[in-house]
């Protein structure tokens, strides 16, 4: 990957991994936006977006997603009461509408995006990293005690709740599992360390 060109770099994790800091982080080092699915679920929920409403932006205005967070902003409080697994009776049609969203997102500007098909999304974008953060179960579980202030028999409920819903719909909709290591560029345990010491490493990675 050029960081030095228009560059896309996705990060799927475990829950309780820290992985959606470490791409937050990463962001922030690098100078660039961070996106979530659960801010891009927001999006559509809160303009109600069909997919043909997205190629019709996109088809209108070459830089249309700069236009569109200028026109109607982009606020992390957004995505507040969105839950990450969505329901699947829609799950297609939510699938399809972040398909054309996060592609135009990364036309339009260089970026980090942390979400479960990301690594299928941009398989064939010209200057990509994929990225795949887990951590060892205790250390997840730990994490999510912390975070939620729930026990830690909870937390391994969540957890698994999670690994499995989230291992189904890329499945479904990849037809892979968002476990193997062939889909990855970088797959990093964060065992023993911090997510800045991981943002570092990627960043080393880089160049």
């Amino acid at each position: 990957m050029n960081k030095n060109e228009k560059f896309v770099i996705t990060i799927n994790r475990e829950a309780g991994s820290g992985g959606r800091t470490v791409g937050a982080k990463l962001a922030e080092k690098l100078g660039v936006p961070f996106y979530d699915k659960a801010l891009i679920q927001a999006l559509m929920e809160k303009y109600h977006l069909t997919v043909e409403e997205i190629e019709s932006l996109k088809g209108r205005k070459h830089d249309w997603w700069s236009e569109f967070k200028r026109v109607v902003g982009i606020d992390r409080s957004m995505a507040d009461s969105v839950i990450d697994t969505p329901d699947m009776y829609n799950a297609a049609d939510i699938f399809r509408r972040e398909v054309e969203i996060l592609k135009g997102i990364a036309e339009s500007e260089s970026c980090i995006i942390a979400g479960r098909s990301g690594f299928f999304i941009f398989a064939d974008h010209p200057n990509h990293l994929n990225i795949l953060i887990t951590a060892p179960l205790e250390q997840r579980i730990q994490r999510i005690v912390r975070k939620q202030g729930v026990t830690a028999e909870e937390a391994r409920k969540i957890i698994n709740k999670i690994d499995i819903s989230r291992e189904n719909y890329i499945n479904k909709f990849t037809a892979t599992s968002r476990y193997d290591a062939r889909n990855y560029d970088l797959v990093i345990n964060m065992e023993g360390k911090t997510e800045d010491q991981i943002a570092d490493m990627i960043l080393m990675y880089i160049g």
